[in-house]
């Protein structure tokens, strides 16, 4: 067994990441120890690099315990490279951890001199000298290597990065040359960020943390506002937001809502949220307070000016489209449904009930059907097929009522369609008894009947 990580008392005693378990005991007789629990730290370093999000979109996982972030574009935000990674390092030691960090031009040369020279910031195309003094084990090497550097008296980057490429790559792969080019500057490697960057997105930070839901409500209408802008330069709108709270102590909450159309209407995304604040089940905990809210468009579509929609009927459709969205704020999307249309002939296949914020627009549904003296081939009332007794002198049992027949038209034959599982057919009837009821059954093979609905 061999040691994963050591805290600062246990470095002075000279303990090191991979040093054996039993070396440890007997250098630090005391050592006290703990399992290691690998998926455990993966996931808090998946929770961290959500909350470095807030200090740059950009972030890249270097497990076991490291994390990228290109904050290019970003360092202005902070008051300046330095400033943003004295903040950087002070919020992380707020919520306990003992973090180190640099600032370079290459990925490979910020994490060699976050581990060997903390907090330094590393000015444009200064990569090579900055690296040229720290121990050749910054590289991250195989450790083979690592040693065959030693032997050969090459105890820093900058003796290695002395010699020449070609004497490199036939000493040690044109691997190692390649890393070493990374790290100096000479070649660039992009790190992959573990999110895609949305579109749109817009954030407000605050000097001191907000804790009250208007104040928070304000600033999230503030940011559809700045989002709005930006969505109509590009003639859309938003179908799926997101807003993020960043809580001060580390914790990140999501909460994302959705529109049956494309919208930018500043005034309707802060009422979603609000419907969406207020249906939570796990309330939203300010804790200390947030200090940074930022609003994301993750899905947006063309969207037509408000002002061309002219005409009630543009006007009503509108409103049943923010009615639903409301409504699934409150409820969630998957309890907000709308019957559409299915085309197949099977009678209970006709329909489906799907989403209302995504089914097509009401000019696509179904149209009502106009009056007329000839009697409708299906019924008003649909429902799942109960049994019907036939009796003599053309009668029948439905639900222990006993109806006499006056009218029968029919058969109408309804065979299973021929891709799905084989069904027996079925002979529809539409049936009139002597009080006027109108009823539509059918008889499968077996002389065995149905009632399937009733007509008005």
């Amino acid at each position: 067994m061999r040691l994963t990580a050591v805290d600062a008392k246990a470095e002075w005693l000279g303990l090191q990441p991979g040093m054996a378990l039993a070396s440890a005991r007997a250098r630090v007789p005391a050592l006290k120890v703990m399992a290691a629990n690998a998926p455990a730290d993966s996931k808090l370093l998946a929770r961290l690099a959500d909350w470095c999000d807030g200090y740059s979109p950009f972030v890249a996982m270097d497990a076991p315990r490291g994390l990228f972030l290109d904050v290019t574009g970003s360092t202005h935000l902070f008051g300046g490279e330095q400033a943003m990674l004295q903040t950087l390092k002070k919020d992380l030691r707020r919520q306990g951890f003992e973090v180190q960090a640099a600032l370079a031009g290459t990925a490979m040369a910020a994490r060699a001199l976050a581990r060997y020279r903390d907090e330094a910031v590393v000015p444009v195309g200064g990569d090579h000298e900055a690296l040229s003094g720290l121990p050749v084990e910054a590289l991250a090497l195989d450790a083979s290597v690592t040693h065959a550097f030693r032997r050969a008296g090459l105890k820093t980057v900058g003796k290695v990065a002395s010699r020449s490429r070609a004497e490199l790559t036939a000493r040690f792969g044109a691997a190692m040359v390649a890393r070493l080019d990374t790290a100096l500057g000479y070649a660039e490697t992009p790190i992959s960020p573990r999110l895609t960057l949305p579109p749109y997105r817009v954030e407000r930070r605050f000097p001191e943390p907000v804790s009250t839901e208007a104040v928070m409500l304000a600033c999230l209408k503030q940011l559809a506002g700045y989002l709005a802008k930006s969505l109509e330069e590009r003639g859309e709108g938003a179908r799926m937001l997101e807003a993020v709270f960043f809580r001060a102590d580390g914790a990140i909450r999501r909460i994302a809502v959705e529109t049956g159309s494309p919208t930018r209407d500043p005034a309707l995304l802060e009422r979603l949220f609000r419907e969406k604040l207020d249906a939570l089940i796990d309330p939203l905990d300010p804790g200390f307070g947030f200090d940074l809210i930022r609003l994301e468009a993750l899905r947006s579509e063309a969207c037509r000016d408000d002002a061309a929609q002219l005409g009630d009927k543009a006007a009503d459709e509108k409103q049943i489209h923010h009615l639903i969205d409301r409504l699934a704020a409150r409820f969630g999307s998957a309890r907000v449904l709308a019957f559409r249309a299915q085309d197949t002939h099977i009678p209970e296949r006709a329909f489906a009930a799907v989403p209302a914020q995504y089914a097509e627009s009401a000019k696509h549904a179904w149209k009502a059907l106009r009056r007329s003296a000839e009697a409708p081939r299906r019924p008003l009332r649909q429902m799942v097929p109960e049994p019907v007794s036939i009796l003599s002198d053309n009668r029948f049992r439905w639900r222990n009522v006993v109806h006499r027949i006056s009218r029968m038209e029919g058969p109408e034959r309804i065979a299973m369609e021929w891709w799905r599982a084989p069904g027996p057919a079925r002979d529809y009837f539409r049936v009139e008894d002597d009080e006027g009821r109108r009823y539509w059954l059918y008889k499968e093979e077996g002389e065995r009947w149905f009632m399937h609905g009733v007509f008005a």
